[in-house]
């Protein structure tokens, strides 16, 4: 078996091939293009394990060699910084280290998506940078209104019709400020009819709805959460626990412990940002619909921390979705299930 380690750049792909001993076969430079790829695989010995470091550039370089290779892996950025430290660093003896991870078995592999999934997920993402585009328009016009002394209603500002009157009937809009305006209510127009094609063209997607009928059984999950669910999970089976799942969403602190002194650390870093985010907007309004939830909020409430309360639903919701997934079935409210078993 050979163990080939790449350093994948944006021009670039620096290479180091090392058989079973750790001795070096082949090491150099090739193009980042898939024809340079395509030439340089050829030459390359077989049998063959391929690792790289996770990057922008993974996905379609892992997607372009996984025919080419006994396996493919992708290592996780910060794990491997920590275990491949060194004090002189250079492309060259990066790739050295990923093949001699990957060839003791030390690799700290990161999950892959299937590409339909990480497909799908970039539509999703894009569609959370329009919303945050949206929101920066929205906010520009109040500061503008604010700036020329306008007053306005807060709460109706960006319905269609209370704009127009505003521009029409209200004379303190200043005529410097009036192209700005309608600029940014066109913008926030587009944004508005771009967030529900994206939104749409997902929902109607035969790959994710039936998945996301049945997680949007679960009280609080709304088509937003249910879509970040499902592109942001991906294969639910990788998590094993329940306490997995909440990890990978952020939804609990590090922990740092030394003989008998344990200390609860703030919500960690390393976590998927855009499901955290879904979630815990989620959370807020998951009480409402349900009693469970409300319980939970009302107990941690009693502590007099509303931003654990908030955690707390939130892990009870990632509980309550993964239980929806393992089980293939709709979601079913206790106290339901309490009057099936006994019947």
């Amino acid at each position: 078996m050979y163990f080939i380690g790449l350093d994948v750049h944006k021009k670039t792909i620096s290479y180091c091939v090392k058989d079973a001993a750790g001795g070096v076969y082949q090491e150099g430079k090739i193009g980042s293009t898939r024809w340079e790829l395509d030439a340089w695989i050829r030459t390359m010995p077989q049998p063959r394990r391929i690792a790289m470091e996770a990057t922008i550039f993974t996905g379609w370089i892992y997607d372009h060699l996984l025919p080419h290779a006994e396996k493919v892996k992708v290592a996780h950025p910060l794990m491997l910084r920590a275990i491949a430290a060194a004090k002189k660093k250079n492309d060259r003896i990066d790739a050295g280290k990923i093949a001699d991870c990957l060839r003791c078995d030390f690799l700290p592999e990161c999950h892959m998506a299937s590409t339909e999934i990480r497909d799908r997920r970039r539509t999703l993402r894009y569609r959370s940078l329009v919303i945050k585009q949206m929101v920066q328009m929205k906010n520009r016009v109040s500061g503008l209104l604010m700036e020329t002394g306008v007053s306005y209603n807060k709460q109706r500002l960006h319905k269609v019709g209370y704009f127009a009157e505003l521009m029409t009937a209200n004379g303190d809009v200043h005529e410097s400020i009036r192209p700005l305006l309608k600029l940014s209510r066109e913008m926030i127009s587009r944004s508005q009819k771009l967030d529900y094609a994206l939104v749409s063209s997902l929902e109607r997607d035969p790959l994710l709805k039936e998945r996301l009928r049945r997680l949007r059984t679960v009280p609080g999950v709304g088509p937003i959460t249910a879509l970040t669910w499902a592109l942001e999970i991906g294969d639910f089976t990788r998590f094993s626990s329940i306490k997995q799942a909440i990890s990978y969403c952020g939804l609990c602190g590090d922990e740092k412990s030394s003989a008998d002194r344990v200390m609860r650390m703030p919500i960690s870093k390393q976590r998927n940002k855009h499901i955290q985010r879904v979630l815990i907007e989620a959370a807020k309004l998951g009480p409402r619909e349900s009693p469970e939830l409300a319980v939970i909020r009302a107990r941690e409430l009693e502590r007099g921390n509303p931003n654990r309360a908030t955690l707390a639903v939130a892990r009870k919701m990632v509980s309550y979705m993964l239980a929806v997934e393992r089980r293939n079935q709709d979601f079913v409210p206790a106290e339901e299930f309490s009057r099936t078993a006994a019947a």
